[in-house]
């Protein structure tokens, strides 16, 4: 494990019940102007974080395949859907299609990238949903991907500056 995702995972086992907690009170008592709030503490948020000094989400989260992320995928790598979801996904509880495990198989380890970067599912795009409108319907994301991004959990510790401002 890098030195940097040990350094996150300390910080997390300390700080993630405050930012749950918080994230929690800001879910039922939303303040005005939250919008403009997390797309200003999604823009300094992403002044200070680097993806690729982490990909813990690749490591130990998995992405939902939409039909039109399949046909994608699958027409570049040059294999049939049924072949796809044979090799590397299972299908859960909600019918949802995921990897069948972590890392993600298109992690390249070494250097963090994703080797399908263009085509990535639109699950990976969006992540970790940080400047999501109406931000009131991601503040449960956030409350679940704060243990696992540090973009997220950055963003959380500026939202509660802003917060606390106001």
């Amino acid at each position: 494990m890098s030195v940097y995702r040990r350094k996150f995972n300390e910080k997390v086992l300390v700080h993630r019940p405050r930012l749950r907690r918080f994230l929690t009170k800001l879910e039922n008592n939303l303040p005005r102007g939250i919008d403009r709030l997390t797309l200003e503490a999604d823009r300094e948020t992403w002044a200070e974080v680097d993806c690729l000094a982490c990909s813990n989400c690749c490591r130990v989260m998995t992405p939902t395949y939409t039909p039109q992320d399949l046909k994608r995928i699958t027409a570049h790598l040059g294999m049939t859907i049924d072949d796809f979801k044979e090799k590397w996904l299972y299908k859960d509880r909600k019918g949802e299609w995921m990897n069948r495990s972590t890392p993600c198989q298109f992690l390249d380890r070494r250097t963090n990238m994703c080797s399908i970067y263009p085509i990535r599912p639109a699950d990976c795009a969006g992540f970790p949903h940080l400047a999501k409108r109406p931000a009131a319907e991601y503040m449960h994301i956030h409350r679940q991907n704060v243990q696992y991004c540090p973009a997220t959990f950055t963003f959380v510790e500026k939202l509660i500056e802003k917060v606390g401002k106001l």
